[in-house]
Formats: structure tokens, sequence, C-alpha cells
């Protein structure tokens, strides 16, 4: 069986939206493209090869493949920093899209319609499955409770909006913080693996009181 691992690139706020530059993905309007890249540097990228120093597959949502397939094939393999793009041609690409409309003429792509899909993948034997980006497809994977761990690079800014890691309807878990590295600017990269179920405290009095019992009440009431 596989692992899946999401890799993400998250502001303080939960926003994972066009880290990479201003056209990567302006949707809904979102202003901040690139905001990711001041904070590019040696930190950030020894934990970004670590993240893929073991063999891997990618899984991609669509338009996040679609960002990748049109960078990755012509970026410099012979650059300094062209390991990363000597990986992502080589490894095999899953691009998860429902509607189909997806050219994976990308060497090394297969096509996925459904979280369906990607659960039959997970149960086979092969290297670990890596996200990035992939929002949407991403939300699927917590709401399904596919993920294994998870890598976040969170960057000291707040954004405001845009698209997000996390949306309602995860499923409740537990994780454990396995490693973590701050940077000297301020990025915090922390690798977590899955826990258990969630627990619980309570800081409440042995005996209520009146106020608490009447708050209680109206919470109650207000549903």
């Amino acid at each position: 069986m596989r692992k899946i691992i999401v890799g993400a690139m998250v502001s303080m706020d939960g926003v994972m939206q066009a880290p990479g530059g201003p056209t990567e993905d302006p949707t809904q309007g979102f202003k901040f493209g690139g905001w990711v890249m001041p904070y590019f540097e040696q930190e950030f990228g020894e934990e970004v090869d670590r993240l893929f120093s073991e063999k891997f597959d990618l899984l991609l949502g669509r338009k996040t493949y679609e960002i990748f397939a049109a960078y990755w094939p012509y970026y410099d393999e012979d650059a300094r920093d062209g390991g990363i793009a000597k990986h992502f041609n080589e490894v095999k690409k899953y691009a998860v899209s429902r509607s189909g409309a997806v050219d994976t003429s990308w060497q090394g792509s297969v096509l996925l319609r459904d979280v369906a899909d990607v659960k039959r993948l997970k149960q086979e034997d092969g290297p670990n499955l890596v996200t990035q980006g992939s929002t949407e497809l991403v939300h699927a994977l917590l709401a399904n409770d596919l993920v294994d761990e998870m890598t976040l690079f969170t960057v000291p800014v707040v954004l405001g909006g845009g698209k997000k890691l996390f949306a309602d309807g995860s499923a409740p878990h537990s994780y454990k913080l396995t490693r973590s590295r701050i940077s000297s600017n301020g990025l915090v990269i922390a690798h977590y693996e899955r826990g258990g179920e969630i627990k619980i405290g309570d800081t409440a009095l042995d005996k209520p009181s009146k106020a608490e019992e009447a708050r209680r009440e109206r919470m109650k009431r207000e549903g």
C-alpha cells in the first residue's frame, strides 16, 4: 500500500493559492501570486529536496497538473537548481480530473477520474504519492481519510483570502509532529504523520456556576 503525503506551502491564514508567481492562479481575483518566493532560501530548498528525496509519484489536481506540465518539461535540468525538474519529468504523474479534459502528453502522465481511482491506486504497491498545490484534490483526500502524512511550509504572511489548505469536512484525526525546522526568515517547516483519534479534555468546574448554567441554556437555544 502506498502512502499519500500532502506537501503544501501555506500562509499563516491557511492560503495555498499561487505560491510561485502572479500568473500561476489569479482566479477569484487573487492578487498576491508569488508570495512564497521571497522566502525561498537555503533551508527552504533543503526541505523541498528532502520531501522528494525518497521514491515518489506525483498526485495532482487538474489545474496544478496543467501548471506543472507547462513549466517543468521546459526547465533547464542542467541549471544549479534543476534537480527537481529532472525528478518531476522522470516520475509518474497522476492527474485527477472529473471531466477528463486534461492533456496528459507530459511524459509519464496518467489520468484519474475521481477519488475512487485514487483509493484504488493507494492500495497498489509503489512509491509514495506526493501532492503539490491541488487544493480541491487535497480537500477530497482529507474528507475521504486518505492522507497519511503532511509536510507544511508555513510562510509568515497573512493574505486575507484565497484558496485554503483545509476546508470543512476533513476526517477528524490527530497528527504527530515528527520533524520541524525554522528558517532565518521565519519560515516554519513541519512534517506530520498520522496519529490516532482526537483526544479532548474539559476545564469545567466540578459544579457549574449559575452564570455558566445560564450560558449553556442560551447556547442550546442558539443552536
